[in-house]
């Protein structure tokens, strides 16, 4: 009786929405922890490297999610089936022990609780949110498209091979090769900027969604085909400074652009020119949106 009595206290004090959501702290902050931790350390594997705006991409998911706290509240109690199989879905991924599904068990999760609570509308409510987990969510995806990358790795090895040849440089091109004073840059695929390309698409995602240009369809594919154009082009041109400084024999320099802190560098900058190009966008084609504070 007396631990009975405890129980009810617990669900009295700590409401339904409450108790879920330190149910999934429980469950997930270890897996969060294991994430950040690879991607701030970069002792992950390279696959989830490529999910690394996760790092900026997971909170802003929280900090749409908190904004629509009042809405959800607001909304009538309602379940939807999908949502009871989205759940089961979820803790069969979580028990399995397979990476890919442990973590895609999260997204799978949420949009479950969200329809077994508030159905349809609440899954609506906080598509968003869930979007953005969803496309910070670690798997193989990225390994599997790798194979389909050999035209980019083709078109970016012959564009930086031209670049050097014009700043005088000896360079020889052979498919995704290049030779320099008898040294050789392989660009492969993670070198051809499918990892900057997937983050610039992310981080224009999150742009479009934060400054309210998704009212503009319009604006909305351009500026997403200009950020994989400026992502492409910045990799072309790191590519063959990375060239430039192993064929020059360069070595301190080139460490330092390929796995250092300067090619984090640059991505930041590159990315810097995603905002740059949104802001001339408002301002020189200017549109009625809301802009969240």
């Amino acid at each position: 009786m007396q631990i009975q009595r405890k129980i009810r206290l617990v669900l009295k004090r700590y409401p339904l929405e409450e108790s879920i959501a330190l149910l999934l702290i429980l469950l997930y902050a270890p897996l969060l922890v294991h994430w950040y931790d690879g991607w701030l350390h970069k002792n992950i594997s390279i696959e989830h490297e490529y999910f690394s705006h996760g790092l900026i991409g997971l909170p802003y998911a929280a900090y749409l999610a908190w904004n629509n706290r009042n809405s959800w509240r607001r909304l009538p109690e309602s379940s939807h089936f999908l949502g009871s199989c989205l759940l089961l879905l979820a803790t069969l991924f979580y028990l399995s022990k397979l990476s890919d599904l442990v973590n895609l068990s999260l997204p799978v999760m949420l949009a479950g609780i969200c329809l077994c609570l508030k159905g349809i509308p609440g899954l609506k409510l906080h598509g968003m949110s869930l979007l953005f987990v969803l496309l910070a969510t670690p798997n193989h995806i990225p390994y599997l498209l790798e194979p389909y990358a050999l035209p980019l790795q083709h078109f970016i090895a012959e564009m930086a091979g031209w670049i050097l040849i014009k700043v005088g440089l000896n360079v020889r091109v052979e498919e995704i090769y290049l030779y320099v004073n008898d040294r050789i840059v392989e660009v492969a695929p993670h070198c051809a900027g499918l990892k900057i390309l997937f983050t610039s698409l992310y981080v224009s995602l999150l742009l479009l969604d934060w400054t309210g240009v998704w009212s503009s369809c319009s604006r909305s594919i351009l500026f997403l085909v200009s950020a994989s154009i400026i992502s492409i082009s910045s990799n072309i041109f790191r590519n063959a400074l990375l060239t430039y400084l192993h064929g020059t024999g360069k070595e301190k320099l080139f460490d330092l652009m390929h796995a250092g802190w300067g090619g984090d560098l640059y991505s930041a900058c590159m990315l810097g020119v995603l905002v740059l190009l949104l802001n001339g966008m408002q301002n020189y084609f200017p549109i009625e949106q809301t802009i969240r504070h």
